[in-house]
């Protein structure tokens, strides 16, 4: 029998109607799992009486007949989301004690909706990281182990949400993905991980990493799961001026299974040198399986690619350089102690030094570095014109009658906790190769499980999908995880 805190949203939102079980038994269920699962790090902060509070205040809207989809559905919570009276840190030193006194607009949807939250999820210092070992509170651990029994990394930078997923902690959770930090810990830990078309939800209450970039999104056991969630999550929102003011479909309805006559896109220019022989496998099977499904497989050429890590690691880390300059030791977060003369510079200096990590302080660097007067055209500049032809690419492409693009997920499994640590920072870069064009172009995509590495471990597939057209890109996600059957879980030793 599957243990409540197991089951899907969808299934649980049935079974809540049904009254074959009760949102405080589901939330009793996933809060024990928390509490036994202390060794992935998962969740940092816990918010336990208020969710068993929001629990029985969603038996009572069930009770009423007044349940929306998401109702009693325990969610966990990225921590760079704000919430009213709970920390929110970003997992970074810089923002100790800091107690949001708003909501942001997608969990405030999300209580809406009737959801629960258990708490606050780990991630990398302000999500700057592909691995969650920039983080303040230490790094998550995936549930999944190697062949040897190392400890590995469940991605980054959402990779205490994608644990707690993969491990039954909650039965979904919050990401954020900047430049794949929904898709590549989804395809590390056998998850599902939706990253929207930016501007489909909003920005406003989420610390920001790279404005143009960011964009918020679920991370879910099934592609229906993240169709329902994203219900949810998505709205107008006058509060965030990028935000679309554009009606929210139901995406669960539009999971028929049918994509026959569809054209799935295979861009040549994904097939680097050097890529494993298992994930170019991996993808040929994809795509035969969307062929067996009735998709005419196209090959396309999106040939900007090769511009596309180095355009995004000059314009994210401007973004940051500018979106972390208000962290500074007056207002709120950690002040550095001041010696006998010290003045507010030295104040500035040493409170940054103390309370941003490492990777935080090289990509602030960075980005200050490329705004700065001499280089600001040479780098930043030029990354810009490099980010609207890679945005072009795709418009020829889907203007051409392509309706989603499929690439692997990552170029690897998921890698050992601290295999990174005396590398190049550039090899940790690499695992964005495949994710961060979707960023740069602002649109939807999505990492589905679908099959296991010769270690045992899970690997993903990415489809890519027209600006706004989640529910398609969905669709066509459903039927390739109905093809690939994946069902594998971590054998469990937390």
């Amino acid at each position: 029998m599957t243990a409540l805190n197991e089951l899907t949203i969808a299934d649980a939102r049935d079974a809540l109607a049904k009254g074959d079980t009760s949102a405080v038994d589901l939330t009793n269920a996933c809060l024990s799992a928390i509490d036994a699962a202390g060794a992935l790090n998962a969740f940092v902060h816990h918010t336990a009486d208020q969710a068993r509070d929001m629990a029985a205040a969603a038996d009572a809207r069930i009770r009423a007949g007044d349940a929306a989809p998401m109702t009693g559905i325990p969610l966990g919570i990225k921590d760079l989301f704000c919430t009213k009276g709970v920390p929110g840190q970003a997992a970074s030193r810089i923002l100790q004690g800091f107690l949001p006194e708003y909501e942001s607009t997608v969990t405030q949807n999300l209580w809406n909706a009737g959801a629960v939250m258990l708490g606050k999820l780990n991630m990398d210092e302000f999500a700057m990281g592909s691995s969650n070992e920039t983080s303040v509170y230490g790094n998550a651990v995936n549930p999944w182990r190697g062949a040897d029994g190392a400890a590995l990394t469940p991605g980054g930078s959402s990779g205490g949400s994608a644990a707690a997923v993969a491990a039954d902690l909650c039965l979904a959770a919050t990401g954020t993905d900047t430049g794949g930090s929904i898709r590549q810990p989804a395809a590390f830990t056998g998850t599902v991980g939706l990253k929207p078309t930016y501007g489909r939800v909003s920005r406003w209450g989420t610390i920001a990493f790279a404005s143009s970039l960011d964009q918020a999104g679920p991370m879910t056991k099934t592609v229906r799961d993240a169709a329902i969630m994203l219900g949810a999550m998505a709205s107008g929102d006058d509060k965030d001026s990028t935000c679309a003011d554009l009606p929210v479909p139901d995406y669960e309805a539009a999971l028929s299974g049918d994509i026959r006559g569809k054209k799935i896109g295979i861009p040549r220019e994904y097939r680097m040198d050097g890529m494993p022989g298992e994930i170019a496998d991996l993808w040929q099977k994809g795509a035969d399986m969307l062929r067996d499904a009735g998709a005419e497989i196209v090959d396309i050429s999106l040939p900007h690619t090769k511009y596309a890590l180095p355009a995004y690691y000059v314009i994210a880390p401007a973004e940051a350089s500018s979106n972390l300059a208000r962290y500074d030791g007056v207002r709120y977060g950690h002040r550095a102690k001041l010696g006998r003369g010290d003045g507010i510079t030295e104040m500035y200096e040493k409170t940054r030094a103390e309370g941003f990590g490492p990777e935080v302080q090289r990509r602030i660097m960075i980005g200050t570095y490329v705004l700065s007067a001499g280089f600001y055209d040479a780098y930043y500049n030029r990354a810009r014109k490099v980010r609207a032809l890679i945005k072009r690419d795709f418009d020829q492409a889907y203007a051409s009658g392509i309706d989603a693009i499929l690439t692997p997920a990552t170029p690897s499994s998921a890698f050992a906790l601290g295999a990174m640590e005396s590398a190049d920072p550039v090899e940790m870069y690499l695992n964005d190769v495949f994710t961060v064009t979707v960023n740069l172009a602002g649109l939807p995509g999505i990492s589905v499980p679908v099959g296991l590495d010769n270690k045992g471990l899970p690997l993903g597939l990415q489809l890519i999908g027209r600006p706004f057209e989640e529910g398609d890109l969905l669709n066509h996600a459903f039927v390739l995880e109905r093809a690939a059957g994946f069902v594998a879980k971590p054998e469990r030793w937390w």
